[in-house]
Protein backbone atom coordinates (compact mmCIF):
# COMPACT_ATOMS: atom_id res chain seq x y z
CA UNK A 1 0.00 0.00 0.00
CA UNK A 2 2.83 2.20 0.49
CA UNK A 3 4.37 1.64 -2.80
CA UNK A 4 0.65 2.44 -4.26
CA UNK A 5 0.36 5.54 -2.11
CA UNK A 6 3.55 7.07 -4.12
CA UNK A 7 2.17 6.27 -6.98
CA UNK A 8 -0.86 7.96 -6.88
CA UNK A 9 0.97 11.29 -5.63
CA UNK A 10 2.69 11.50 -8.93
CA UNK A 11 -0.64 11.52 -10.53
CA UNK A 12 -1.62 13.65 -7.90
CA UNK A 13 1.04 16.25 -9.14
CA UNK A 14 0.57 15.68 -12.65
CA UNK A 15 -3.39 16.05 -12.91
CA UNK A 16 -3.46 18.66 -10.28
CA UNK A 17 -1.13 21.01 -12.20
CA UNK A 18 -3.67 20.86 -15.18
CA UNK A 19 -6.45 21.78 -13.52
CA UNK A 20 -5.33 24.63 -11.15
CA UNK A 21 -3.23 25.84 -13.97
CA UNK A 22 -7.08 26.29 -16.07
CA UNK A 23 -8.35 28.05 -13.25
CA UNK A 24 -5.91 30.76 -13.51
CA UNK A 25 -6.03 31.11 -17.50
CA UNK A 26 -8.26 34.01 -16.91
CA UNK A 27 -5.74 35.98 -14.17
CA UNK A 28 -2.36 35.00 -16.10
CA UNK A 29 -4.23 36.40 -19.38
CA UNK A 30 -4.89 39.74 -17.85
CA UNK A 31 -1.53 39.38 -15.58
CA UNK A 32 0.93 38.48 -18.29
CA UNK A 33 -1.51 40.49 -21.30
CA UNK A 34 -1.23 36.68 -23.09
CA UNK A 35 -3.48 36.27 -26.21
CA UNK A 36 -6.27 32.94 -26.15
CA UNK A 37 -3.66 31.06 -28.39
CA UNK A 38 -1.07 31.82 -25.96
CA UNK A 39 -2.81 30.22 -22.91
CA UNK A 40 -3.81 27.14 -25.16
CA UNK A 41 0.00 26.83 -25.51
CA UNK A 42 0.19 27.49 -21.84
CA UNK A 43 -2.09 24.41 -21.58
CA UNK A 44 -0.30 22.26 -24.30
CA UNK A 45 3.34 22.65 -24.20
CA UNK A 46 2.99 20.77 -21.08
CA UNK A 47 0.71 18.24 -22.21
CA UNK A 48 2.05 17.96 -26.35
CA UNK A 49 5.54 17.64 -24.77
CA UNK A 50 4.20 15.00 -21.86
CA UNK A 51 2.64 13.30 -24.98
CA UNK A 52 5.79 13.16 -26.93
CA UNK A 53 8.11 11.74 -24.35
CA UNK A 54 5.84 8.75 -22.43
CA UNK A 55 6.49 6.20 -24.23
CA UNK A 56 10.15 6.72 -24.18
CA UNK A 57 10.43 7.29 -20.42
CA UNK A 58 8.36 4.15 -20.15
CA UNK A 59 10.98 2.39 -22.09
CA UNK A 60 14.28 4.02 -20.68
CA UNK A 61 12.45 3.18 -17.21
CA UNK A 62 11.79 -0.07 -18.26
CA UNK A 63 15.85 -0.56 -19.22
CA UNK A 64 17.66 1.50 -16.79
CA UNK A 65 15.77 1.05 -13.38
CA UNK A 66 11.95 2.33 -12.47
CA UNK A 67 12.68 3.57 -9.21
CA UNK A 68 15.68 5.97 -10.69
CA UNK A 69 13.68 7.17 -13.52
CA UNK A 70 10.44 7.98 -11.16
CA UNK A 71 12.53 9.86 -8.73
CA UNK A 72 14.61 11.81 -11.63
CA UNK A 73 11.14 12.96 -12.90
CA UNK A 74 9.72 14.14 -9.99
CA UNK A 75 12.83 16.11 -9.47
CA UNK A 76 12.85 18.12 -12.72
CA UNK A 77 8.98 18.43 -12.71
CA UNK A 78 9.54 20.44 -9.29
CA UNK A 79 12.47 22.42 -11.02
CA UNK A 80 9.90 23.24 -13.93
CA UNK A 81 7.39 24.34 -11.59
CA UNK A 82 9.37 26.79 -9.74
CA UNK A 83 10.76 28.37 -12.83
CA UNK A 84 7.11 28.33 -13.66
CA UNK A 85 6.43 30.69 -10.24
CA UNK A 86 9.02 33.07 -12.01
CA UNK A 87 7.63 33.18 -15.69
CA UNK A 88 8.13 37.45 -16.94
CA UNK A 89 6.25 36.25 -20.02
CA UNK A 90 3.70 34.47 -22.08
CA UNK A 91 6.72 32.83 -23.59
CA UNK A 92 8.98 31.99 -20.77
CA UNK A 93 5.70 30.36 -18.92
CA UNK A 94 5.11 28.23 -22.24
CA UNK A 95 9.20 27.03 -21.96
CA UNK A 96 9.00 26.32 -18.78
CA UNK A 97 5.82 24.57 -18.63
CA UNK A 98 7.52 22.45 -21.40
CA UNK A 99 10.10 21.44 -18.95
CA UNK A 100 6.95 20.27 -16.66
CA UNK A 101 6.16 17.77 -19.52
CA UNK A 102 9.83 16.21 -20.07
CA UNK A 103 10.20 15.46 -15.95
CA UNK A 104 5.82 14.71 -16.25
CA UNK A 105 6.56 11.93 -18.81
CA UNK A 106 9.00 10.03 -16.05
CA UNK A 107 6.12 10.07 -14.02
CA UNK A 108 2.40 8.34 -14.40
CA UNK A 109 3.86 5.31 -16.89
CA UNK A 110 6.47 4.54 -14.95
CA UNK A 111 4.15 4.78 -11.63
CA UNK A 112 1.79 2.48 -13.42
CA UNK A 113 4.29 -0.24 -14.25
CA UNK A 114 5.75 -0.17 -10.78
CA UNK A 115 2.08 -0.55 -10.18
CA UNK A 116 1.75 -3.91 -12.74
CA UNK A 117 4.69 -5.90 -11.08
CA UNK A 118 3.64 -4.82 -7.70
CA UNK A 119 0.20 -5.86 -7.82
CA UNK A 120 0.07 -9.25 -9.69
CA UNK A 121 -3.12 -10.77 -8.63
CA UNK A 122 -5.46 -9.37 -11.56
CA UNK A 123 -8.46 -8.40 -9.27
CA UNK A 124 -6.33 -6.61 -6.90
CA UNK A 125 -4.59 -4.96 -10.01
CA UNK A 126 -7.89 -3.83 -11.18
CA UNK A 127 -8.81 -2.02 -7.73
CA UNK A 128 -5.23 -0.66 -7.05
CA UNK A 129 -5.58 0.99 -10.64
CA UNK A 130 -9.45 2.64 -10.13
CA UNK A 131 -7.82 3.74 -6.47
CA UNK A 132 -4.92 5.37 -8.80
CA UNK A 133 -7.64 6.71 -10.87
CA UNK A 134 -9.51 7.83 -8.19
CA UNK A 135 -6.52 10.08 -7.49
CA UNK A 136 -7.32 11.94 -10.63
CA UNK A 137 -10.75 12.79 -8.98
CA UNK A 138 -9.17 13.94 -6.05
CA UNK A 139 -6.71 16.23 -8.20
CA UNK A 140 -10.09 17.27 -10.45
CA UNK A 141 -11.63 18.34 -6.73
CA UNK A 142 -8.68 20.12 -5.07
CA UNK A 143 -7.25 21.63 -8.34
CA UNK A 144 -10.10 24.64 -8.67
CA UNK A 145 -10.62 25.33 -5.05
CA UNK A 146 -7.07 25.45 -4.12
CA UNK A 147 -5.64 26.95 -6.96
CA UNK A 148 -9.17 29.45 -7.30
CA UNK A 149 -7.90 30.01 -3.23
CA UNK A 150 -4.11 30.95 -4.05
CA UNK A 151 -4.78 32.78 -6.99
CA UNK A 152 -6.93 35.33 -5.63
CA UNK A 153 -5.01 35.08 -1.93
CA UNK A 154 -1.52 35.46 -4.03
CA UNK A 155 -1.92 35.54 -7.34
CA UNK A 156 -1.25 33.38 -10.57
CA UNK A 157 2.13 32.31 -9.43
CA UNK A 158 1.37 30.54 -6.23
CA UNK A 159 -0.50 27.77 -8.12
CA UNK A 160 3.08 26.21 -8.90
CA UNK A 161 4.57 26.68 -5.18
CA UNK A 162 2.19 23.64 -4.36
CA UNK A 163 4.38 21.23 -6.37
CA UNK A 164 7.35 21.71 -5.04
CA UNK A 165 7.09 20.94 -1.09
CA UNK A 166 4.77 17.43 -2.16
CA UNK A 167 7.70 16.62 -5.35
CA UNK A 168 10.73 17.18 -2.49
CA UNK A 169 8.52 14.73 -0.36
CA UNK A 170 8.13 12.09 -2.65
CA UNK A 171 11.57 11.91 -3.72
CA UNK A 172 12.45 11.10 -0.53
CA UNK A 173 9.41 8.65 0.02
CA UNK A 174 10.59 6.88 -3.62
CA UNK A 175 14.42 6.58 -1.95
CA UNK A 176 12.65 4.64 1.29
CA UNK A 177 10.35 2.81 0.06
CA UNK A 178 9.50 2.36 -3.95
CA UNK A 179 11.51 -1.61 -5.04
CA UNK A 180 13.65 -0.76 -7.75
CA UNK A 181 12.35 -3.15 -10.86
CA UNK A 182 13.59 -3.42 -14.38
CA UNK A 183 12.42 -5.53 -17.54
CA UNK A 184 13.95 -8.74 -18.16
CA UNK A 185 14.75 -8.20 -21.80
CA UNK A 186 14.69 -3.98 -22.28
CA UNK A 187 13.62 -3.00 -25.67
CA UNK A 188 16.38 -0.80 -27.79
CA UNK A 189 15.64 2.90 -27.82
CA UNK A 190 13.77 4.32 -31.54
CA UNK A 191 15.54 7.67 -31.71
CA UNK A 192 14.00 7.94 -35.33
CA UNK A 193 10.68 6.39 -34.05
CA UNK A 194 10.64 9.37 -30.89
CA UNK A 195 11.56 12.69 -33.58
CA UNK A 196 8.78 11.69 -35.97
CA UNK A 197 6.73 11.60 -32.90
CA UNK A 198 7.21 14.65 -31.45
CA UNK A 199 7.24 16.37 -34.90
CA UNK A 200 3.65 14.60 -35.49
CA UNK A 201 2.08 15.93 -32.28
CA UNK A 202 3.97 19.22 -32.10
CA UNK A 203 2.71 20.16 -35.20
CA UNK A 204 -0.44 18.57 -35.62
CA UNK A 205 -1.44 20.48 -32.39
CA UNK A 206 0.14 23.70 -33.92
CA UNK A 207 -1.82 23.70 -37.35
CA UNK A 208 -5.30 23.31 -35.05
CA UNK A 209 -4.34 26.38 -32.40
CA UNK A 210 -3.50 28.79 -35.37
CA UNK A 211 -5.94 28.31 -37.25
CA UNK A 212 -8.55 29.34 -34.75
CA UNK A 213 -6.82 33.00 -35.44
CA UNK A 214 -5.06 32.71 -38.71
CA UNK A 215 -7.93 30.50 -40.51
CA UNK A 216 -7.31 27.14 -41.99
CA UNK A 217 -6.35 28.88 -45.28
CA UNK A 218 -3.05 30.66 -43.52
CA UNK A 219 0.05 29.13 -44.95
CA UNK A 220 1.59 28.48 -41.88
CA UNK A 221 -0.97 26.36 -40.73
CA UNK A 222 -1.28 24.38 -44.03
CA UNK A 223 2.63 23.98 -43.84
CA UNK A 224 2.38 22.34 -40.52
CA UNK A 225 -0.43 20.53 -41.56
CA UNK A 226 1.20 18.96 -44.13
CA UNK A 227 4.26 18.31 -41.65
CA UNK A 228 1.98 16.77 -39.43
CA UNK A 229 0.88 14.51 -41.94
CA UNK A 230 4.45 13.46 -43.41
CA UNK A 231 5.69 12.63 -39.89
CA UNK A 232 2.57 10.56 -39.17
CA UNK A 233 3.07 8.85 -42.24
CA UNK A 234 6.57 8.03 -41.75
CA UNK A 235 6.46 7.40 -37.92
CA UNK A 236 3.91 3.83 -39.42
CA UNK A 237 6.45 2.72 -41.97
CA UNK A 238 9.11 3.11 -39.78
CA UNK A 239 7.75 1.18 -37.10
CA UNK A 240 6.61 -1.28 -38.85
CA UNK A 241 10.24 -1.73 -40.28
CA UNK A 242 12.08 -1.47 -37.04
CA UNK A 243 13.09 -4.56 -34.97
CA UNK A 244 12.67 -3.04 -31.63
CA UNK A 245 10.51 -0.14 -32.58
CA UNK A 246 9.14 2.61 -30.23
CA UNK A 247 5.58 1.70 -30.22
CA UNK A 248 5.10 -2.56 -31.42
CA UNK A 249 1.81 -1.83 -33.89
CA UNK A 250 0.72 -5.36 -32.77
CA UNK A 251 -0.73 -3.91 -30.22
CA UNK A 252 -3.38 -2.51 -32.12
CA UNK A 253 -4.53 -5.80 -33.20
CA UNK A 254 -5.88 -6.15 -29.57
CA UNK A 255 -9.46 -4.77 -29.99
CA UNK A 256 -9.41 -3.93 -25.97
CA UNK A 257 -6.52 -1.81 -26.37
CA UNK A 258 -7.53 -0.02 -29.44
CA UNK A 259 -10.33 0.43 -27.95
CA UNK A 260 -8.70 2.07 -24.59
CA UNK A 261 -6.80 4.19 -27.01
CA UNK A 262 -9.84 5.45 -28.79
CA UNK A 263 -11.64 5.57 -25.30
CA UNK A 264 -9.46 7.92 -24.07
CA UNK A 265 -8.46 10.26 -26.51
CA UNK A 266 -12.14 10.81 -26.95
CA UNK A 267 -13.26 11.08 -23.20
CA UNK A 268 -9.80 13.19 -22.80
CA UNK A 269 -10.60 15.90 -26.01
CA UNK A 270 -14.04 16.23 -23.76
CA UNK A 271 -11.91 17.15 -20.51
CA UNK A 272 -9.61 19.41 -21.95
CA UNK A 273 -12.64 21.46 -23.49
CA UNK A 274 -14.27 21.03 -20.50
CA UNK A 275 -11.54 22.50 -18.63
CA UNK A 276 -10.79 24.83 -20.99
CA UNK A 277 -14.19 26.75 -21.77
CA UNK A 278 -15.90 26.22 -18.36
CA UNK A 279 -12.74 28.65 -16.72
CA UNK A 280 -13.32 31.18 -18.85
CA UNK A 281 -17.25 30.98 -19.27
CA UNK A 282 -17.68 31.14 -15.44
CA UNK A 283 -14.65 34.00 -14.84
CA UNK A 284 -15.44 35.87 -18.52
CA UNK A 285 -19.53 35.63 -19.09
CA UNK A 286 -20.66 35.10 -15.51
CA UNK A 287 -17.90 37.28 -13.42
CA UNK A 288 -16.61 34.90 -10.71
CA UNK A 289 -13.54 35.02 -9.38
CA UNK A 290 -10.94 32.23 -9.52
CA UNK A 291 -12.05 30.89 -6.57
CA UNK A 292 -15.51 30.88 -6.90
CA UNK A 293 -15.03 29.19 -10.37
CA UNK A 294 -13.65 26.54 -8.88
CA UNK A 295 -16.75 25.94 -6.30
CA UNK A 296 -18.50 26.16 -9.48
CA UNK A 297 -16.88 22.46 -11.07
CA UNK A 298 -16.36 21.13 -7.22
CA UNK A 299 -19.62 18.89 -7.98
CA UNK A 300 -18.15 17.81 -11.09
CA UNK A 301 -14.87 16.66 -9.63
CA UNK A 302 -16.44 15.07 -6.74
CA UNK A 303 -18.33 12.94 -8.56
CA UNK A 304 -15.51 12.29 -10.69
CA UNK A 305 -14.05 10.92 -7.31
CA UNK A 306 -16.42 9.04 -6.37
CA UNK A 307 -17.12 7.06 -9.59
CA UNK A 308 -13.47 6.23 -10.15
CA UNK A 309 -12.77 3.54 -7.55
CA UNK A 310 -16.13 2.44 -7.92
CA UNK A 311 -15.51 1.74 -11.98
CA UNK A 312 -12.47 0.15 -10.82
CA UNK A 313 -14.07 -2.83 -8.53
CA UNK A 314 -16.69 -2.94 -11.58
CA UNK A 315 -14.12 -3.40 -13.81
CA UNK A 316 -12.10 -6.28 -11.68
CA UNK A 317 -15.31 -8.17 -11.05
CA UNK A 318 -17.39 -7.85 -13.98
CA UNK A 319 -15.39 -6.24 -16.88
CA UNK A 320 -15.64 -2.77 -18.81
CA UNK A 321 -18.74 -2.78 -20.15
CA UNK A 322 -20.61 -0.84 -17.79
CA UNK A 323 -18.26 1.42 -16.59
CA UNK A 324 -17.76 2.55 -20.07
CA UNK A 325 -21.37 2.57 -21.07
CA UNK A 326 -22.03 4.92 -18.00
CA UNK A 327 -19.31 6.75 -18.49
CA UNK A 328 -19.59 7.25 -22.62
CA UNK A 329 -23.53 8.48 -21.45
CA UNK A 330 -22.67 11.00 -18.79
CA UNK A 331 -20.28 12.69 -20.83
CA UNK A 332 -22.49 13.25 -23.89
CA UNK A 333 -25.22 13.75 -21.41
CA UNK A 334 -23.67 16.35 -19.65
CA UNK A 335 -22.08 17.89 -22.56
CA UNK A 336 -25.67 17.97 -24.59
CA UNK A 337 -26.89 20.21 -21.65
CA UNK A 338 -24.13 22.68 -22.52
CA UNK A 339 -24.95 23.12 -25.99
CA UNK A 340 -27.85 25.63 -24.55
CA UNK A 341 -25.07 27.52 -22.51
CA UNK A 342 -25.84 31.15 -22.17
CA UNK A 343 -24.07 33.99 -20.10
CA UNK A 344 -27.55 33.65 -17.71
CA UNK A 345 -28.01 29.80 -17.65
CA UNK A 346 -29.43 28.91 -13.94
CA UNK A 347 -26.73 27.99 -11.69
CA UNK A 348 -28.92 24.74 -10.93
CA UNK A 349 -28.48 24.05 -14.55
CA UNK A 350 -25.08 24.49 -14.63
CA UNK A 351 -23.81 22.20 -11.32
CA UNK A 352 -26.37 19.46 -12.38
CA UNK A 353 -24.68 19.30 -15.91
CA UNK A 354 -21.00 19.59 -14.33
CA UNK A 355 -21.93 16.79 -12.64
CA UNK A 356 -23.54 14.02 -15.31
CA UNK A 357 -20.04 15.51 -16.80
CA UNK A 358 -18.41 14.49 -13.87
CA UNK A 359 -19.67 10.81 -12.77
CA UNK A 360 -19.25 10.00 -16.72
CA UNK A 361 -15.53 11.04 -16.63
CA UNK A 362 -15.05 9.01 -13.57
CA UNK A 363 -16.20 5.90 -14.89
CA UNK A 364 -14.02 5.99 -17.96
CA UNK A 365 -11.07 6.52 -16.62
CA UNK A 366 -9.76 3.17 -14.74
CA UNK A 367 -11.02 0.74 -17.77
CA UNK A 368 -8.51 2.55 -20.02
CA UNK A 369 -5.60 1.75 -17.86
CA UNK A 370 -6.76 -1.84 -16.85
CA UNK A 371 -7.64 -2.39 -20.69
CA UNK A 372 -3.55 -1.14 -21.86
CA UNK A 373 -1.53 -3.20 -18.98
CA UNK A 374 -3.35 -6.22 -18.37
CA UNK A 375 -3.19 -7.68 -21.74
CA UNK A 376 0.35 -6.95 -21.77
CA UNK A 377 3.38 -9.04 -20.80
CA UNK A 378 4.70 -7.65 -17.83
CA UNK A 379 8.48 -6.97 -19.71
CA UNK A 380 6.39 -4.46 -21.43
CA UNK A 381 4.09 -2.98 -19.09
CA UNK A 382 6.13 0.19 -18.89
CA UNK A 383 5.37 0.90 -22.90
CA UNK A 384 1.92 -0.56 -22.70
CA UNK A 385 0.99 2.32 -19.80
CA UNK A 386 2.70 4.50 -21.40
CA UNK A 387 0.16 3.92 -24.81
CA UNK A 388 -2.52 4.35 -22.23
CA UNK A 389 -1.24 8.01 -20.49
CA UNK A 390 -0.11 9.32 -24.04
CA UNK A 391 -3.69 8.52 -25.50
CA UNK A 392 -5.02 10.69 -22.92
CA UNK A 393 -2.64 13.44 -23.14
CA UNK A 394 -3.12 13.62 -26.92
CA UNK A 395 -7.13 13.53 -26.21
CA UNK A 396 -6.08 16.70 -23.76
CA UNK A 397 -4.09 18.49 -26.32
CA UNK A 398 -6.57 18.06 -29.10
CA UNK A 399 -9.61 18.77 -27.13
CA UNK A 400 -7.51 22.76 -26.09
CA UNK A 401 -6.46 23.37 -29.37
CA UNK A 402 -10.07 21.94 -31.37
CA UNK A 403 -12.31 23.70 -28.65
CA UNK A 404 -10.46 26.61 -27.88
CA UNK A 405 -9.95 27.34 -31.67
CA UNK A 406 -13.48 27.27 -31.75
CA UNK A 407 -14.45 29.36 -29.29
CA UNK A 408 -11.69 32.22 -30.73
CA UNK A 409 -12.80 31.85 -34.37
CA UNK A 410 -16.58 32.12 -33.19
CA UNK A 411 -15.49 34.84 -30.71
CA UNK A 412 -13.66 36.50 -33.98
CA UNK A 413 -16.31 36.46 -36.18
CA UNK A 414 -19.19 37.32 -33.85
CA UNK A 415 -17.89 39.10 -30.91
CA UNK A 416 -19.85 37.39 -28.87
CA UNK A 417 -19.71 35.69 -25.23
CA UNK A 418 -17.71 32.59 -24.39
CA UNK A 419 -21.21 31.16 -24.10
CA UNK A 420 -21.99 31.45 -27.57
CA UNK A 421 -18.99 30.29 -29.11
CA UNK A 422 -18.49 27.28 -27.39
CA UNK A 423 -21.64 25.35 -28.54
CA UNK A 424 -20.03 23.72 -31.65
CA UNK A 425 -17.28 22.91 -28.86
CA UNK A 426 -20.04 21.23 -26.47
CA UNK A 427 -21.61 19.56 -29.76
CA UNK A 428 -18.09 17.77 -30.04
CA UNK A 429 -17.60 17.07 -26.30
CA UNK A 430 -21.40 15.20 -26.95
CA UNK A 431 -19.91 13.11 -29.82
CA UNK A 432 -17.01 11.93 -27.75
CA UNK A 433 -19.13 10.62 -25.41
CA UNK A 434 -21.01 8.38 -28.20
CA UNK A 435 -17.81 6.84 -28.91
CA UNK A 436 -17.33 5.99 -25.60
CA UNK A 437 -20.68 4.21 -25.46
CA UNK A 438 -19.56 2.40 -28.92
CA UNK A 439 -16.52 0.91 -27.68
CA UNK A 440 -18.11 -0.36 -24.44
CA UNK A 441 -19.91 -2.60 -26.98
CA UNK A 442 -17.26 -2.97 -29.31
CA UNK A 443 -14.60 -3.64 -27.33
CA UNK A 444 -15.73 -6.33 -24.26
CA UNK A 445 -17.26 -9.29 -26.31
CA UNK A 446 -15.69 -12.32 -26.05
CA UNK A 447 -13.61 -12.02 -29.80
CA UNK A 448 -12.53 -8.84 -28.87
CA UNK A 449 -10.79 -10.53 -25.37
CA UNK A 450 -9.74 -13.02 -27.58
CA UNK A 451 -7.83 -11.22 -29.72
CA UNK A 452 -5.67 -9.19 -26.56
CA UNK A 453 -5.14 -12.53 -25.54
CA UNK A 454 -3.32 -13.56 -28.78
CA UNK A 455 -1.73 -10.37 -29.11
CA UNK A 456 -0.47 -10.89 -25.91
CA UNK A 457 0.98 -14.55 -26.96
CA UNK A 458 2.94 -13.07 -29.52
CA UNK A 459 4.35 -9.99 -28.02
CA UNK A 460 5.33 -12.12 -25.12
Amino acid sequence: MQVLAICCMSILLVSLDNTIVNVALPTIRRDLDASLSQLQWIIDAYTVVLATLLILSGSIADRIGRKRVFAMGLALFSLGSLLCSAAPSPGWLIAFRALQGVGGSMLNPVAMSIIRNVFTDPRERAQAIGVWGGVVGISMALGPVVGGALTDAAGWRSIFWINVPIGILAIVLVARVVPESRAARPRRLDPLGQVLAMVFLATLTYSIIEAGAAGWGSTRVQVSGLIAAAALGGFVAHERRAAEPLLDLRFFRSVPFTGATLTAIAAFIALGGFLLVTNLYLQGDRGLSPVHSGLYTLPMAVLAFVAAPLSGRIVGRRGARVPLLVGGLGLAGGSLMLTQLTPSTATADLLLAYSVFGLGFGMVNPPITNAAVSGMPADQAGVAAAVASTSRLVGISLGVAIIGSIVVSSRDAGGGSIAAASHPGWWICVACGLVVVAMAFISTTERALNSARLVEAATA
